[in-house]
């Protein structure tokens, strides 16, 4: 059996009005998003701001990850940072904080060659004993390309697998090895992803409707596809509507309207507007996630 596989949401990290990380609240987020059947989380990633807080703070947010994960589950943490040296410290921590895996993105920085990636994903993999899953994003953080790369990359010793967050599902399945972990990034293409060979998915979209991606993911595993096509629609449905405003922002406030308050993003994102609000209201309210949200308030 492959050590980290399923349903992951890519958690939000919740702040006060201050900015500071709000525990509370995501020991809530962890509660609703495990009853629905996750196989665990990805915390301090793209939604969940890693890069925009604190070394301390993030190393905060994975000790409460840890505590609010029950048996079973799986916490991978996103290390990558503006230094290597602080990716590093940050991966050291998460093992003794009780993490199952981490992850990164690219180095951070610097327009660095393909050689300068292997290394840093080298020295990473190697800085503690918990296994490392590469995040392959190109259109965010664009030091790894190729597809010869990507394999060299997932051959180091003690790299496990890779988020997979782009669109070239071909490319995603011409890395898949049988005994690696590939993750599908992109929440829209889930139902694709599985069937080109991934072993779980990790998202944003996760936190606002967890059970409809432990669905799809069960459907797809018994290999009823024509149904989980069918929840992929209905996920994509929601996408669709939020993809008219500001992502994580509008995320966020769903999750407030849901009964989770998990404050405003971190700067320099922005909240949405007050007319950003009352038409993503409104889109919700005549669509069918409105009464599905507003259920767990």
């Amino acid at each position: 059996m492959k050590s980290l596989r399923g349903i992951l949401p890519a958690v939000v990290t919740p702040f006060d009005a201050d900015g500071r990380f709000a525990p509370g609240a995501l020991a809530r987020l962890l509660e609703r998003v495990y009853g629905a059947g996750v196989h665990g989380v990805y915390v301090c990633g793209t939604t969940g701001e890693g890069l925009l807080q604190p070394s301390a703070q993030r190393k905060a947010v994975v000790e409460a990850a840890v505590r609010g994960t029950p048996a079973g589950g799986q916490v991978v943490v996103h290390v990558g940072a503006a230094s290597p040296a602080e990716a590093i410290d940050l991966a050291r921590h998460a093992a003794r904080a009780g993490a199952h895996a981490v992850s990164s993105v690219p180095p951070l920085g610097g327009d660095f060659g393909f050689a300068e990636t292997r290394a840093y994903y080298r020295a990473l993999a190697s800085a503690s004993d918990l296994p490392l899953v590469v995040y392959y994003f190109p259109e965010l953080f664009p030091a790894l390309q190729r597809t010869d790369e990507l394999r060299e990359v997932c051959a180091l010793p003690n790299v496990i697998g890779l988020k997979f967050t782009d669109s070239d599902l071909f490319k995603m399945s011409s890395v898949c090895r049988p005994e690696q972990t590939i993750f599908n990034g992109h929440d829209e293409v889930l139902v694709a992803g599985l069937l080109m060979g991934a072993d779980g998915g990790i998202g944003s979209f996760y936190n606002l409707v967890p059970e409809l991606f432990v669905k799809l993911f069960g459907l797809a595993e018994a290999g009823r596809w024509d149904d989980a096509r069918a929840v992929q629609r209905e996920i994509n449905e929601l996408i669709a509507l939020v993809a008219r405003f500001p992502h994580l922002p509008a995320v966020k406030q769903i999750l407030a309207w849901s009964g989770l308050d998990c404050g405003a993003c971190l700067p320099p994102r922005t909240p949405l507007s007050e007319s950003e609000r009352q038409e993503l209201r409104q889109a919700l309210v005549q669509s069918a996630f409105g009464e599905r949200l507003a259920g767990r308030a």
